[in-house]
């Protein structure tokens, strides 16, 4: 299954980036904690790279616990504040500000011993579509001010929004990358639904998470959905089983694939399978070598 998705609005979203980095100090990548290395924009460390940086991995209620340990290590011994958020319910949200400032700080009693007062530490958010971006900025501003949806692509244009006299964020759209080098990175952002599933053919999508999960957990599946299979078993059969243990029926009695495929998708990203963790640090170096 060959995924490709970088709608016109995402070339203005980076040129616009570009134009506006210079206006900042801190960059705050929101990260998939479930897929942090395939949710993390790699044309960021290109454009943010005299900046501090910080890496808020959100929806970590969702991963693994221990997989997260081993994420947050390997950010951090590449120079990043690595930061745990779940943005829906608020937690990690007081780490953010004391990381900033903690950042910023010796350039901060510099300026104040040239005189200047007021020093507001300003940072861009950026994040791939549907990472949870609007509704971490709505939860740690504390209302709603940034636009929020269950699809990617809600965030049209940059907005800049004062928390305090002292800290500013600029909000920018979601944005992924021209081309996915690595056709696993593209799967997991469909899995994980940075990627607009309305391009995508559900039952495909379906069969190409079972055969994931089999290699990686194929227990989870077996207990949520009652069903017995081997791992060499085709995914596309497995998805069948799973469709005719919940009754998903079509006229004339066939399993119904593509609603199996979507309640299962859409049971992953609600958490209903589990706490999973769909890659690691050294799935990473295997892909590479």
């Amino acid at each position: 299954m060959h995924i490709q998705w970088y709608p016109g609005h995402m070339t203005k979203t980076r040129r616009m980036m570009e134009e506006n980095i210079s206006l900042v100090d801190i960059v705050m990548e929101l990260v998939d904690a479930r897929i942090p290395y395939s949710s993390k924009n790699p044309d960021m460390d290109t454009l943010a790279r005299n900046k501090k940086r910080i890496i808020l991995l959100n929806k970590c209620d969702l991963a693994d616990e221990k997989a997260t340990d081993i994420w947050q290590a390997y950010f951090e011994a590449r120079g990043f504040c690595v930061i745990r958020i779940n943005a829906l319910k608020g937690s990690g949200m007081g780490e953010v500000t004391e990381a900033a400032r903690g950042l910023m700080k010796e350039k901060i009693e510099k300026l104040k011993a040239r005189g200047r007062i007021n020093v507001p530490i300003r940072s861009m958010v950026v994040g791939i579509p549907n990472v949870g971006k609007s509704t971490f900025i709505n939860k740690y501003v504390g209302k709603a001010t940034a636009k929020t949806g269950d699809k990617p692509g809600v965030t049209r244009g940059k907005q800049w929004i004062k928390l305090k006299k002292d800290f500013e964020l600029l909000d920018t759209p979601g944005i992924l990358w021209p081309k996915f080098e690595d056709q696993q990175v593209g799967l997991k952002l469909a899995f994980t639904g940075a990627i607009n599933d309305d391009i995508l053919d559900a039952e495909t999508l379906g069969a190409a998470f079972i055969n994931h999960m089999v290699a990686r957990d194929a227990d989870c599946l077996r207990r949520r959905y009652q069903v017995d299979f081997d791992t060499i078993d085709e995914p596309h059969e497995i998805l069948r089983r799973i469709a005719e243990a919940r009754g998903f029926k079509l006229k004339g009695g066939e399993p119904d694939m593509e609603r199996a495929a979507k309640i299962l998708l859409d049971e992953f990203r609600g958490g209903k399978l589990g706490r999973l963790t769909l890659e690691l640090p050294e799935d990473i170096a295997e892909q590479n070598e």
